[in-house]
């Protein structure tokens, strides 16, 4: 039989097929192939019973995350807030990069709108203006969720949820689906950070899609990052690398730059090429390190 797992935990992987889910577990040789089954995987799988069930191959992946470890990934809804915690471009920026480094697309939601002043409003509307602009989707919402435009944008897909601890990532896939009853945590006040409640990766169905929450993601791990392939994960950024003078440039110091003359244009925000910089040379002291 064919399905595809859709929660590991303890050693078992529970397999979504034909309106059931198996309990199985992985037989012996994955580990002999160096082969460790996915939340997302779709498998081969044999089972007498719902209750005892073997993974017995992997069938082709789409793509793989190491954290969360999670495949066939389409789609990363990035949760932030607009207040408690301020909404960070820096942040996002990370996020975004990590995102766009294994080929997922990246969905921006910024939520808590309706706790924002009429100046923060603004601000954020500003910034929404800009990410669409680059090439991103932008969702905007308010504590009351409006449920529609988050089923809209992950329908048929499997999406994870990722973004800054304490932005609401649990309250709102609770919002999204109230028989999921998941924990939430309490933001700290001293660390301006929200205690993580998930304990393991599982695809809940949401609408006609399913996400995935996704324990650990509020740190961005860029090992495969390199000085060629950043620029790649600024869609704004790759538009213009072939109009360069110099092919190989890295928009740095080069003259005759595009995208540097995009920057004093303002059609490249200076904040997103501030932050491609900054990561630019955080991968260049980590190459020259190593």
């Amino acid at each position: 039989m064919e399905g595809q797992i859709m929660k590991a935990l303890s050693g078992f992987y529970y397999v979504y097929s034909d309106g059931k889910t198996y309990q199985c577990r992985a037989r012996g040789n994955f580990r002999k192939r160096g082969l460790t089954p996915l939340v997302g995987d779709h498998v081969e799988f044999q089972a007498d019973n719902l209750k005892e069930g073997y993974v017995l191959e992997l069938l082709p992946r789409k793509n793989a995350l190491v954290r969360p470890p999670i495949a066939n990934v389409d789609l990363a809804l990035l949760v932030f807030s607009a207040v408690e915690p301020d909404f960070s471009t820096n942040l996002a920026d990370r996020f975004l990069v990590a995102i766009e480094l294994e080929d997922v697309e990246p969905v921006i939601c910024i939520s808590k709108m309706d706790l924002a002043d009429d100046a923060r409003k603004a601000e954020i509307e500003e910034y929404k203006a800009i990410y669409e602009e680059a090439g991103y989707r932008v969702l905007l919402t308010n504590t009351e969720l409006d449920k529609n435009a988050i089923f809209d944008v992950i329908a048929g897909k499997i999406a994870v949820i990722a973004g800054q601890s304490g932005v609401g990532k649990s309250t709102l896939l609770n919002a999204l689906n109230p028989q999921l009853d998941i924990e939430t945590g309490v933001i700290s006040m001293v660390l301006g950070r929200g205690k993580h409640t998930t304990r393991h990766v599982e695809l809940m169905t949401i609408g006609d899609g399913f996400i995935a929450d996704t324990p650990g993601f509020s740190s961005i791990e860029m090992d495969e990052l390199t000085t060629e392939n950043l620029q790649f994960c600024f869609p704004e950024i790759d538009r213009r690398r072939g109009e360069c003078k110099f092919r190989g440039c890295s928009h740095e110091n080069e003259p005759k730059c595009a995208v540097k003359d995009a920057v004093e244009a303002g059609d490249i925000a200076a904040f997103r090429y501030k932050h491609y910089l900054q990561i630019l040379t955080e991968v260049k002291n980590k190459k020259e390190r190593y």
